[in-house]
């Protein structure tokens, strides 16, 4: 009897098991985070999306990022490779303007073999816990060396930390 109980705990750990990795062979990424990044002093919003690794992946690789485009019009498309070393994968979108707070944005990622075959769709979404409008209008440091940027800050002392008014109304 002990050894039919065993047997069988022994049956059902191996169907876990191979159960497991079917479904990791199935997603080889997943998101690990994913955040809305504002950069103060270049005066630039980013989204950021990081993905871990949970399974092999062919090589070549590529990941292909479609981030909603918060001031509306096409979206914007990102494409990189993921090089077989990579334990993450870090996807930042160009430059937005107009996030608002409260507002959830979509983010779909597919990712391709070497022959554009796609292995891996993600669809995801943020929303950001700021507003656009804690952004100036102009980067507030230029250069390499973060030289005060001469536009905000005038040499007669004024400083203009004038928004951008570009965004519609929320």
């Amino acid at each position: 009897m002990k050894a039919i109980v065993i047997g069988a705990a022994l049956l059902v750990g191996i169907t876990s098991l191979s159960g497991c990795q079917r479904e990791d062979t199935k997603e080889p990424l997943k998101v690990s985070g994913k955040v809305f990044i504002f950069n103060y002093r270049v005066a630039e919003a980013t989204y950021v999306v990081t993905l871990a690794r949970n399974g092999p992946l062919p090589d070549p690789s590529f990941v292909e990022a479609t981030f909603e485009n918060p001031a509306g019009g096409p979206p914007l498309v990102t494409r990189s490779k993921i090089f077989p070393f990579w334990e993450k994968v870090s996807l930042e979108s160009p430059p937005v303007h107009c996030v608002a707070k409260g507002k959830t944005y979509a983010v779909d990622i597919r990712i391709l073999d070497g022959e554009d075959k796609v292995i891996q769709t993600i669809k995801t979404s943020l929303t950001s816990t700021l507003d656009q409008s804690i952004m100036p209008g102009k980067p507030l440091v230029v250069g390499p060396v973060y030289t005060p940027n001469p536009e905000v800050y005038g040499a007669d002392g004024k400083v203009d930390y004038a928004q951008e008014k570009t965004c519609p109304a929320a």
